[in-house]
């Protein structure tokens, strides 16, 4: 009985010494008040009552700075909140320091982000805090990084989460804003119209020069077809003068049904028989003279 209570008691006093330490963390074993190892992630035993194991987390972790009244350099009171990114290192150094070099640094790392906050805002508008977001999240990761360097930490990257100005300001701002959108849009509607009106113009243009050209071309047609006209009065007339007179003659007799006798050898016979196709009886051998 004595053997089983004395096994008991050192399976008791095993299992309460054992500590398990997850990937994620580190563990510090410090032996009556001191520092004594280091504990990669596994199993570990400490000594009970005489030995205990701080585990320290070393993934990514986020603290909000939490809103807060600041002037700006144009004496506005803002309200600025942010968001800070930071991650214990894993080495035995870095976790060392974020345990014995600063006192809860998850608080201390608030308290440092809003302070700094307040120096980089205070010195400027809140115009240019609202268009330069990018500096101030540098300037802010800059001094966090600075500052905590000994505490064997890393800030990631810190995030300005809002600058809200005062309620009556906003309105203002607001009112400002659609203003200048109304600006925006009118403008647009003109250019829109002006281009329409140009669209217009552009194409009455191009009709006018349509009619224009196709009376050119109408133009350019009965131009060809005297010229063809003159041509053919050329090739067929020139130094006839008579002939053509004679047959303007023979063609107003003829609308009045009259009858003209016309010697069979004259070329106004000739040119008549040539236009209808008929041969004039006088170069078949004949001496009669035709009827017309």
């Amino acid at each position: 009985m004595l053997y089983f209570l004395i096994g008991a008691a050192v399976l008791f006093f095993f299992l309460i010494g054992i500590r398990i330490v997850r990937p994620t963390h580190r563990g510090l074993v410090e032996r009556l008040g001191k520092y004594n190892r280091f504990a990669q992630p596994g199993f570990h035993w400490v000594f009970p009552v005489v030995e205990r194991m701080i585990k320290i987390n070393i993934t990514e972790q986020m603290v909000d700075a939490q809103p807060q009244e600041i002037i700006t350099n144009d004496n506005l009171n803002a309200s600025v909140d942010a968001q800070v990114y930071f991650k214990v290192k894993a080495d035995e150094g870095s976790v060392k320091s974020s345990q014995y070099n600063v006192n809860d640094y998850q608080y201390q790392v608030v308290n440092l982000a809003r302070t700094t906050l307040r120096n980089i805002i205070g010195t400027l508008t809140l115009k240019s805090a609202n268009s330069e977001r990018d500096k101030i999240n540098g300037e802010l990761l800059m001094t966090l990084a600075k500052e905590t360097n000994n505490w064997g930490m890393e800030i990631v990257r810190t995030e300005l989460k809002e600058i809200d100005p005062p309620q009556d300001v906003q309105e203002t701002m607001n009112k400002v804003v659609k203003a200048e959108n109304e600006k925006i849009a009118a403008l647009d509607f003109a250019n829109a119209k002006e281009r329409e009106a140009d669209g217009t113009k552009r194409a009455e243009i191009k009709k006018a020069e349509g009619i224009r050209q196709a009376k050119i071309l109408e133009a350019e047609g009965e131009a060809e077809a005297i010229r063809l006209v003159n041509e053919a009065a050329n090739k067929y007339f020139i130094g006839n003068a008579q002939i053509l007179k004679n047959l303007e003659t023979g063609e107003n007799s003829l609308r009045d049904n009259a009858k003209v006798i016309v010697p069979a050898d004259t070329e106004l016979v000739n040119v008549i028989g040539e236009l209808g196709g008929v041969v004039p009886l006088g170069s078949r051998g004949g001496t009669k003279e035709p009827s017309v």
